[in-house]
């Protein structure tokens, strides 16, 4: 794909979460309900009026009004549905256009009501009040600093970011490239940790591909852009050229992007039926879209989907389609579970984002706040209490990025003398993980770091066995 054809997606930490992007030029019309709501809306004015003249300090009407449509969007329980003061709309106008520079994150914060104190509650459960990262944007500050999907920001330039939305996160950590912002992570295992990024702009790919063996294909998916289908293309024709005979798609740490991009790019995998279906609060569909028979990939072609906690939205869209049309086998992770459409508007020179309808599978199955579960669950090793510490001492010490920086083309016998000389330290992780963890930071070091890592990805390491030993078949006929 040429450069000037590439969308420049800045170091966003807002999640166009396949958003319906509907804007009006003027201001929204009242709704012929209004009358039913007269006593509420009489009730405000007087509260409006009241509280601008006699409150101790002189306030503005804007500042009034800016502050009760807040209010009005926080009373209703949605994180993904936000008033946008002028400001907060031409920022968010620039994240689709370039204009502006970031640390290149993706992050939600959870929905639903606020989980009750108890010692039971779970990691996420006990930061309800905190930001999520979905995934760091590969090649980016963020990326390259070592934050992971599952970290949960807890402190922005020193001040606490708890309870703010993820869109107000987003606005502290916008800014002009080559300017500094802090922000400290909370980790599971309670491991906490300060970074220092330099905002930039970013360029990211759509899709990366590659053959891994003369019959196996890889493509990997990182955003839902307006180019993803024609970098899904570009990719197929390569493998058909390849004469490739199994293909394993990756959305793992794939936060979402345009529905359009995910429809157009599930069309050239289903040669029939429902893709994906929106409805509305009384369950009436909205839209349906279905498959249109414009296969890219023909439907002999064996796929694998592989799918993690850090795909969402429009990846869940994906997973959803591929796994009820029995099209795909689905190993990973439970996805994100972000299952909501939210329409863009103007409103003068503010505007808002509202949740409108929610996704439903070709099954009518609503992913919101539940995922999509894989046909088989493969994920990394939960860490003891004492792994926990040895992997917090490492964070802590930088001892891992402190090794790639003084060595940056480190031989085979150096890292065996560095993993030995942390695990004469003390250290008890094991040896796989730590050799794992300093292949990551290597990786993050690169401009163009590897397609993919068999040696130490289990879920994609596993999925290329099952096709190379004939296992697939017998996998996939059971789940039918």
């Amino acid at each position: 794909m040429k450069n000037k054809e590439r969308i420049i997606w800045l170091a966003a930490t807002i999640v166009l979460a396949a958003a319906f992007i509907l804007t009006s030029a003027g201001p929204m019309k009242a709704s012929s309900s209004r009358s039913r709501n007269d006593k509420y809306i009489e009730n405000l004015a007087v509260l409006f009026d009241f509280v601008q003249q006699n409150h101790v300090d002189e306030v503005s009407s804007q500042q009034l009004y800016e502050g009760a449509a807040k209010g009005l969007f926080e009373s209703l329980n949605d994180p993904y549905s936000v008033y946008l003061t002028p400001d907060e709309m031409e920022d968010f106008s620039d994240t689709t256009t370039g204009k502006f520079g970031g640390v290149g994150m993706f992050i939600a914060k959870q929905g639903g009501e606020r989980p009750e104190y108890s010692s039971d509650l779970t990691f996420r459960e006990r930061n309800f009040d905190f930001v999520e990262v979905i995934a760091p944007i590969e090649g980016t500050p963020a990326y390259r600093a070592g934050i992971s999907a599952g970290d949960f920001i807890i402190r922005i330039n020193g001040e606490s970011a708890e309870g703010l939305s993820s869109d107000g996160v987003a606005d502290l950590l916008r800014g002009v490239p080559g300017t500094d912002v802090s922000l400290e992570i909370r980790r599971r295992g309670n491991i906490e940790k300060e970074f220092t990024l330099k905002r930039a702009v970013i360029e990211v790919p759509t899709v990366k591909y590659a053959m891994i063996d003369k019959q196996t294909a890889y493509l990997k998916i990182i955003r839902w852009t307006p180019f993803t289908e024609e970098g899904v293309k570009e990719a197929v024709a390569l493998f058909k050229a390849e004469n490739y005979s199994s293909l394993i798609i990756d959305v793992r740490g794939n936060p979402g992007g345009l529905l359009s991009s995910v429809v157009e790019t599930a069309d050239l995998i289903l040669d029939r039926g429902t893709i994906v279906s929106t409805k509305d609060r009384e369950l009436k569909t909205i839209e349906e879209f279905k498959a249109t028979r414009r296969l890219a990939v023909d439907d002999d072609i064996p796929i694998i989907l592989l799918i993690d906690k850090g795909s969402a939205s429009a990846s869940e869209i994906m997973a959803g389609a591929l796994k009820d049309t029995s099209r795909a086998y689905l190993i990973g992770d439970t996805t994100f579970g972000k299952g909501s459409v939210q329409q863009i508007r103007s409103f003068g020179d503010s505007g808002f984002k509202l949740t409108i309808s929610r996704y439903y599978t070709p099954d009518d199955y609503n992913i919101d706040k539940i995922g999509i579960e894989p046909h088989k669950t493969i994920v990394e090793d939960e860490l003891s209490d004492e792994e926990l510490e040895s992997l917090a001492d490492l964070i802590e010490n930088n001892s891992i990025a402190f090794f790639v920086n003084e060595n940056p083309g480190a031989s085979e016998q150096d890292i065996d003398r560095f993993v030995t000389r942390i695990e004469n330290e003390g250290n008890i992780l094991e040896e796989r993980l730590l050799r794992k963890l300093i292949r990551e930071e290597f990786n993050r070091s690169l401009n163009n770091p590897p397609i993919y890592d068999l040696d130490y990805d289990k879920v994609l390491k596993h999925s290329v066995e099952l096709f190379q030993t004939g296992r697939f078949d017998a996998a996939f006929n059971a789940i039918k």
